[in-house]
């Protein structure tokens, strides 16, 4: 699904977003052992809420990824896995399955509460993608919970007369509407590739959070450079209507441009649980102890 740069809707910046901060991450582990960086991390769900949380996984050695993420649980929120290059499965105790591989996205709204696991179907090569955390508002916390994967071609795309490629996975770009849209959080998730010395504009709404991370090469923001495996928290300011991100000259870049509009209710989190209380986390761990959450996959 490829649209050319002659969309009839072009997003026009006026003010760009200037960097409020840089953020390299902390590299750790989850799961069954996989190496990660944690970008986003608990410290920052207030600042860039809706959003809980945001881990970046590359290797080429299979020692760092070949375990997986065995059964677990989640409650209150969804779950956006983006797979740049390599093949995982997955199976929850709702019976739902997909293959998560090459360009694909697997979208799970864990809601009242699901168990699954995500096991590499490969023992060899390069493994690399996002796990971006989402979270609900208070009225759809304990909804059903929902499913869906989408392989790359079902992903709509466009290219820019610059030539930028643009992925939209979810919300409205230049007029092509992503994957999946939600109505209160309103997230807009994009895959930017910008060929040397090229820019992209992406307008903002100005009461919406929102950061890139550049996973190759080197951007400039309102000229601050933005290194790779980097976030850059953007700075809310009602003077601004978007954001423009210029590539490095000598270099091909790609980002992952991310916003939402901030929920402003009470996170509270133990580990896979995301609640408003901690009386509604106690009660995600009894649900999930007496089996409320259903057998896992």
């Amino acid at each position: 699904m490829n649209n050319t740069a002659a969309n009839s809707k072009k997003d026009t910046v006026t003010q760009s977003r200037q960097i409020e901060q840089l953020f390299a991450g902390v590299d750790t582990q989850d799961g069954a052992g996989v190496k990660l960086t944690r970008v986003l991390t608990q410290q920052l769900q207030q600042r860039l809420d809706p959003y809980l949380m945001l881990d970046n996984f590359k290797s080429d050695n299979p020692d760092d990824y070949v375990a997986g993420f065995p059964n677990h649980p989640h409650r209150g929120f969804e779950t956006i896995t983006y797979m740049i290059t390599g093949r995982m499965r997955h199976r929850d105790s709702v019976g739902n399955e997909g293959l998560l591989q090459n360009g694909g996205v697997q979208w799970m709204t864990a809601a009242s509460g699901v168990i699954h696991s995500e096991l590499p179907e490969q023992e060899d090569g390069a493994m690399e993608g996002f796990q971006l955390w989402l979270n609900l508002p208070t009225k759809d916390k304990m909804n059903d919970p929902w499913y869906k994967d989408f392989q790359s071609e079902d992903l709509p795309k466009y290219t820019t007369e610059d030539g930028v490629d643009v992925t939209v996975i979810a919300g409205t770009s230049h007029g092509v509407e992503g994957a999946v849209t939600r109505d209160i959080t309103e997230p807009t998730y994009l895959d930017i590739h910008l060929p040397a010395g090229t820019s992209f504009s992406q307008a903002i709404p100005a009461d919406h959070n929102a950061f890139a991370f550049v996973y190759r090469g080197t951007v400039d923001i309102e000229g601050r450079e933005v290194p790779t495996k980097t976030m850059a928290i953007l700075k809310n300011d009602d003077n601004t209507d978007g954001v423009t991100i210029t590539a490095d000259s000598s270099e091909d870049t790609k980002v992952i441009l991310i916003t939402g509009r901030p929920l402003r209710e009470p996170i509270v989190q133990y580990g896979p649980f995301v609640m408003n209380s901690q009386q509604e986390i106690m009660q995600a761990v009894t649900d999930f102890q007496s089996g409320k959450f259903g057998e896992g996959a």
